[in-house]
């Protein structure tokens, strides 16, 4: 980590005497980009300097407490106290530092559920799900609005698709998306048979013009009478909308307002959202491609969290963490099981960023 943390130095050091240089000055495109490096790293390097300050006062009252005065020890064993305290904290906040930041953490999302196996069951189970990412959102003070939605006829969902904003949503649900199963026994069950059912989650962090250029030539739009609830109107004009990309066979469909230039625009919004994730799989798989080994990928083929209902217990088999407070959980209070799944991934970036296999 050391070795990481001096070489982070060493660039800043660089890039200072760059910018000073006339050479770097006479090309505003590259000193903006040093600039922005400069920016980036200064957090972690003032930090390295602390600690190395905190380090060589340590060392100079090392050499008080081997000496003879007594009272000067004394004084010296307090002080030791207080600065052993302050390198461990530098410690910790160095290596969250380390961390390589996720360009999406700040994004907003769009949250995609669907029932899975299980029929009705899994359909009652997606709507729940949603409701407990609906809750949580409204204790973190997010919006949410319903994109469209697809009810079973049993009360479930068996799709919903919601836009999520406002700060940090992306880097608190990031790591929601994959396969979620519950194992109950169901209204219907005249038995008791437990049933295990499951419902998809994804996460898809909302897209800009800026990070995806979609062109006209490579859509097909069609329009057509919407199905769903919504009166007279809805039903007899052509204002639903369905978005073909062509290069990659991604259809996206929209009916939920009575404005066709609404549900293009919301349809558009989707569109945007799987194009871009698909991009960044891309680059995650080429990065993970040489790892020996990976404790999980976020991909929603994945069977991520167990519910089980006889037990009151969750389980996220990616970290082996066990809970009994499931109807607390899915009345929205999901803050431990998210806290410990990003502590998980942020220790195995940090191992990567540091080459340290002992860091925690």
């Amino acid at each position: 980590m050391f070795d990481k943390l001096t070489s982070v130095e060493s660039k800043y050091e660089g890039l200072m005497s760059q910018l000073g240089s006339t050479e770097l000055q006479s090309d505003p495109s590259e000193y903006k980009k040093a600039a922005k490096t400069l920016s980036d790293l200064e957090p972690l390097v003032q930090k390295f300097r602390e600690y190395k300050g905190v380090e060589a006062a340590i060392a100079g009252t090392q050499e008080v407490l081997d000496g003879g005065d007594p009272e000067m020890r004394e004084l010296a064993q307090d002080e030791m106290k207080e600065l052993q305290g302050r390198r461990e904290a530098l410690l910790q906040e160095l290596k969250i530092l380390l961390i390589p930041r996720d360009p999406n953490d700040e994004k907003n999302v769009l949250l995609e559920i669907r029932a899975g196996t299980g029929g009705d069951e899994a359909a009652l189970f997606a709507a729940e799900l949603f409701r407990m990412y609906q809750r949580y959102a409204e204790r973190q003070g997010w919006r949410l609005e319903v994109m469209s939605s697809s009810d079973s006829p049993a009360g479930g969902l068996k799709e919903v698709i919601a836009s999520i904003s406002g700060r940090g949503v992306y880097s608190r649900l990031k790591y929601e998306s994959g396969v979620h199963r519950v194992q109950r026994v169901p209204a219907t069950e005249a038995s008791g048979r437990i049933h295990t059912s499951t419902a998809t989650v994804a996460v898809l962090p909302e897209a800009e013009d800026v990070d995806i250029q979609i062109n006209e030539k490579d859509l097909r739009i069609d329009t057509f009478c919407s199905s769903g609830p919504g009166g007279q109107s809805v039903n007899t004009t052509y204002s639903a909308v369905r978005l073909t990309h062509i290069p990659t066979g991604v259809v996206v469909s929209q009916q939920d307002e009575k404005s066709q230039i609404k549900n293009r625009a919301k349809a558009m919004k989707v569109l945007r959202a799987r194009l871009y994730e698909m991009e960044m799989r891309k680059q995650q798989e080429a990065i993970a491609k040489d790892r020996k080994s990976q404790v999980g990928t976020g991909e929603r083929s994945e069977k991520i969290r167990t519910y089980n209902f006889p037990q009151s217990r969750i389980t996220d088999h990616r970290i082996n963490f066990t809970t009994h407070r499931l109807t607390d959980v899915l009345e929205g209070e999901v803050g431990e099981l998210l806290d410990q799944v990003t502590a998980f991934y942020n220790a195995e970036k940090l191992r990567e960023a540091t080459g340290d296999e002992s860091a925690q």
